[in-house]
């Protein structure tokens, strides 16, 4: 990481002042001890949870899949144990209704009189968990939609804002297909990143294995709280990034669409549908977070190409053209990020 005490030759418009200096500090010192804290819990998966900390300061949501077993579920529980901030999980099952998301009106006797109350569901929280999000209908995984982008609900026509930071933790089991219910594209627009855990190595398993069937302290302790996420949300945004880097990353999301001139032939051949403006905002907003947590103070062409699988890898949708060849999401992303160029105007 860069030396704070010379960040003065760095500084740019947007983070000019001692407590913004202070506060990007702050928001460093904060990852390492989420990180140090995770370690108590969880083996492995740096990556994920490098990606699953960037969200968090971003202010965006995450989709975690992977087969059973990898601890989806524990690390997104052990991150909001961590943070001092209201936590709610829902076990999505194929009888949720949305009423059990949001909440619903009830009858209750107020005065002598009868008035429908409102009681709040599980999803007025800071983090929710919404486990195995693919097992319930899309009439109830809609009812995520409005909370997640606008941060509000309305039911029975009144509209009741969400508490903040409001930060949407989704998995799913991506080879079990009976029972389940694919999220409809404008759901998954609404994720910042897809992230997908793997097999851990075999040392990393033989210490999970070791950890998990002996008695061990898993008390981890709370270093940051919502109030910090929300202010590193804020300072992130003022991350200067270059036109040519956004325009980078425009360009990216671009060649995604078989119908953009920027597109190459095999996406063409291989995608029906791209990515659309979401994915722009969330490479930019995410490397803005990116090169912060690495010490610096804007964005480069590194950081788009490095979020860019997470980002992406849900926006695109493959024909049968690429099914028949088994060519995956994360297959063209990694040929779009070889085939297009960096801009070379300043």
């Amino acid at each position: 990481m860069s030396d704070i005490e010379n960040i003065a030759e760095e500084t740019v418009e947007g983070l000019e002042n001692q407590d913004d200096l202070a506060l990007v500090r702050k928001m460093q010192e904060g990852r390492d001890q989420i990180v140090a804290e995770i370690r108590k819990v969880i083996v492995g998966q740096d990556e994920v949870i490098d990606e699953l900390l960037i969200a968090l300061f971003a202010g965006g949501h995450c989709l975690v899949t992977g087969v059973p077993g990898l601890a989806k579920t524990l690390l997104i529980k052990t991150v909001a144990d961590i943070l001092q901030v209201d936590f709610s999980r829902i076990q999505f099952t194929p009888d949720l209704m949305p009423a059990d998301v949001v909440g619903s009106e009830i009858v209750e006797e107020v005065d002598g009189q009868r008035k429908l109350i409102f009681v709040k569901g599980p999803i007025f929280t800071n983090i929710l968990l919404a486990d195995e999000i693919n097992r319930t209908p899309p009439k109830t995984q809609s009812s995520l939609l409005e909370a997640m982008e606008e941060r509000q609900v309305t039911a029975a026509g009144i509209t009741h804002k969400m508490a903040r930071p409001f930060f949407v933790l989704a998995t799913q089991n991506p080879i079990e297909l009976e029972g389940t219910y694919p999220l409809p594209e404008a759901q998954l627009d609404r994720f910042m990143f897809k992230i997908e855990l793997g097999y851990l190595s075999e040392d990393e398993e033989v210490m999970v294995v070791g950890n998990t069937t002996r008695v061990i302290d898993n008390t981890v302790s709370h270093p940051l709280s919502g109030e910090d996420i929300l202010e590193f949300q804020r300072i992130a945004r003022q991350v200067p990034a270059a036109q040519s880097v956004i325009r980078y990353a425009v360009r990216l999301v671009h060649a995604t669409r078989p119908g953009s001139e920027l597109a190459p032939d095999f996406v063409k051949d291989w995608v029906s549908w791209g990515a659309g403006i979401r994915a722009s905002q969330n490479l930019v907003l995410a490397g803005k977070v990116r090169a912060l947590l690495r010490g610096r103070y804007n964005v480069s062409y590194g950081d788009i190409r490095a979020l860019a699988p997470s980002v992406l890898r849900h926006r695109v949708l493959l024909n049968f053209h690429a099914e028949a060849e088994r060519v995956t999401t994360d297959d063209v992303v990694k040929r779009l990020i070889d085939s297009i160029p960096e801009p070379t105007e300043a």
